[in-house]
């Protein structure tokens, strides 16, 4: 098949070359014919030769790679292969008993601006391009023809698809949805609230981050800040954690939270869900941790947002330091795309200092192998995380 080109500025070539999914505006020399958003389109360096496929937009994004093989044909096939390539990865990487886990991971997956995340019998997916939009039909078809589900929800919303010049849609697609479903992870049961829970409804990423924290607090005091529906209170309690303090500003929420300790087998009573504004928590609080987990929502949409951003991550990492006890870990995540990891390791060893503590690195925390990243893709590594040792010097 005959794609439409463009063609990139002589030397703007090289990320593309090296494996990187996005070409950006400012590298374009010039685009053959009248092209709209989501097109397929050849990407060609300054000589004509061709470099790859993939989805064409007017933003500052203008070229989302799909595959390096310029003779290849974007069909139902082709997506079929992908949806297949992306089922077995994940049948070798999700642990046994557990049924909830990222099914397509966007540029991770070769399927820029699609997320499927897959929750028992149900599914919830999300589309972030134009170009994953004019195949929306199509993929729904192979969703259903690969994973045979009961139901599809679709959360299609935020500030990624606003840049793609696309209006949100969330709603039904298949099947009835219910409000809240029952998931598996780890042998461990979560309710889900797959219509308006964050993200969509349950955060999947950080399932290995629970394993590890969770085996760390035995005879604990555990301090889980930004607890949500408490997934991380959960593991700690059945590590052997002692006393697990939940804080989350929503109560439904933490409703939630002490449901899924009592689905468990859990007793809520000596770990309490709290409703507070974090931040406000732990500067008034006077008790000591032994564990501490700081997982907040995104405090940086965009670059605009930095300087506010590092500044709430400095001040929540620097109250956690002062809480815990000498020798105490901490469990620090951003999952702000602005903030690489380089830059959120000096915003947490700034607030390490000011509280008068040395840290030792014991694990680079991450999301899990169900949300793998390409590797010339820095930017798909959104969460970061630090597991540290904090004493006194």
């Amino acid at each position: 098949m005959n794609y439409p080109r463009i063609i990139l500025k002589k030397g703007r070539d090289a990320a593309l070359r090296r494996g990187h999914p996005w070409v950006f505006s400012g590298a374009l020399a010039s685009v053959e014919g009248k092209l709209e958003p989501g097109d397929i389109v050849l990407a060609a360096d300054a000589t004509g030769r061709n470099l790859g496929l993939g989805f064409f937009n007017t933003g500052d994004i203008a070229f989302r790679l799909l595959t390096d093989n310029p003779a290849a044909r974007i069909d139902a096939g082709f997506w079929r292969r992908r949806i297949e390539w992306a089922l077995a990865l994940r049948r070798q990487v999700v642990p046994p008993e557990t049924d909830a886990f990222r099914l397509v991971n966007a540029e991770g997956d070769g399927m820029p601006g699609l997320v499927v995340d897959r929750y028992g019998d149900y599914l919830v997916f999300s589309i972030g391009t134009a170009g994953i939009e004019k195949w929306r039909e199509t993929l729904i078809g192979l969703m259903v023809e690969s994973v045979g589900p009961v139901g599809i929800y679709e959360r299609s919303e935020g500030r990624s698809r606003q840049l793609e010049g696309l209006a949100e849609r969330i709603c039904p697609v298949v099947g009835e949805i219910p409000e809240t479903a029952e998931i598996t992870e780890n042998g461990l049961r979560f309710v889900v609230d797959l219509i308006t829970g964050q993200k969509t409804g349950f955060f999947l990423d950080q399932r290995l981050n629970r394993e590890i924290v969770g085996a760390l607090s035995r005879e604990a005091a555990v301090l889980n800040c930004f607890s949500y529906t408490g997934a991380f209170s959960v593991y700690a309690v059945r590590g052997g954690a002692k006393r697990v303090v939940s804080v989350e500003a929503s109560a439904a929420t933490n409703e939630i939270a002490c449901r899924n300790l009592v689905r468990n087998g859990l007793s809520p009573e000596n770990h309490p869900m709290l409703t507070a504004n974090v931040f406000d928590y732990i500067r008034e609080t006077e008790e000591v941790f032994d564990v501490i987990i700081l997982d907040p929502p995104a405090f940086a949409k965009s670059r605009k947002d930095l300087a506010r951003a590092a500044r709430g991550y400095k001040e929540i990492n620097l109250q956690a330091a002062r809480r815990l006890r000498e020798g105490g870990l901490l469990a620090t995540f951003s999952c702000s795309n602005p903030i690489d990891p380089e830059l959120f390791e000096k915003i947490v060893l700034g607030a390490v200092r000011d509280a008068g503590k040395t840290a030792q690195v014991l694990r680079l925390l991450g999301a899990g192998p169900d949300h793998p990243v390409n590797l010339a893709h820095p930017e798909g590594r959104y969460l970061k995380g630090l597991l540290l040792c904090l004493t006194t010097p």
